[in-house]
């Protein structure tokens, strides 16, 4: 790596890093990310972790797929745990790489605690989460002070696959002017009349982002109360950020990449 002001640390036999690598862009990965990813023996990476990231790997390490995709044959969470540990007690340098943030939505703490638990050394280094990072690159800031000085971030979906009955859903509405959503597609239109039922406008500005922060970047502005159609009408597909508040309509002034 070049050279720097400061020194990044050494990644050490034995060693689990779990990382994030951010919403797609191989410019948003941290010093410590890109660091790790030049030292590590193995790679375990996750389905959000795009080609380009996976290129700046150490020519002789190994990589192994651990990625989960709904409906679709994925690694058990207990599996991947499992495998952490038995390739750090074989003296192997092990950097397990997620999407986003580890710790948003991304099992990390799951992960660590297994880690813990097994007296495996681990460092935790953070990334940017697709619900800001990937909403900068829409143009539509998490806050602006003359819209909201709160932001409620939840999943679409539960352990189970369905929606999450845990959300107090009239708290939510009545509570949060801005609310980013991840894995939220499959269930949108039941979320957004739950929304709408505890006082949310059925013209409230949505937006749909996918591909966030990469070339192919796609974004959906729409309505709070048409949003399920008009993600079926213009054919997007999961994985997807969805927002809704009034900070979408910034994108209008704030689309750097469009």
């Amino acid at each position: 790596m070049q050279s720097l002001p400061f020194e990044l640390p050494r990644f050490e036999p034995g060693w689990v890093w779990l990382a994030g690598s951010g919403p797609g862009d191989p410019g948003l990965l941290t010093l410590h990310a890109l660091n790790a990813l030049r030292q590590a023996d193995v790679l375990v990476y996750d389905a959000l972790v795009g080609k380009g990231i996976l290129e700046l790997v150490a020519p002789d390490c190994k990589l192994e797929y651990a990625g989960k995709r709904g409906g679709k044959p994925s690694a058990k969470q207990r599996d991947i745990s499992i495998r952490l540990v038995e390739l750090a007690e074989q003296g192997k340098c092990v950097l397990r790489l997620k999407g986003g943030d580890p710790f948003v939505f991304g099992r990390g703490g799951e992960e660590a605690l297994y880690l813990a638990k097994a007296k495996i050394p681990f460092r935790i280094i953070p990334g940017i989460s697709a619900g800001i990072g990937g909403l900068a690159y829409a143009g539509i800031p998490v806050t602006y002070r003359d819209f909201n000085s709160a932001v409620t971030f939840l999943t679409g979906h539960g352990m189970a696959g369905d929606i999450p009955e845990r959300h107090n859903w009239d708290a939510i509405a009545q509570g949060s002017p801005v609310i980013v959503m991840y894995m939220a597609m499959k269930y949108l239109g039941v979320i957004a009349a739950r929304l709408m039922r505890n006082g949310r406008s059925p013209d409230e500005p949505v937006a749909v982002i996918t591909e966030a922060s990469l070339p192919d970047q796609r974004v959906l502005e729409t309505r709070l109360g048409t949003c399920a159609a008009d993600i079926e009408k213009h054919g997007f597909e999961p994985p997807a950020v969805i927002v809704v508040g009034e900070v979408v309509s910034l994108r209008e002034f704030l689309k750097w990449m469009d």
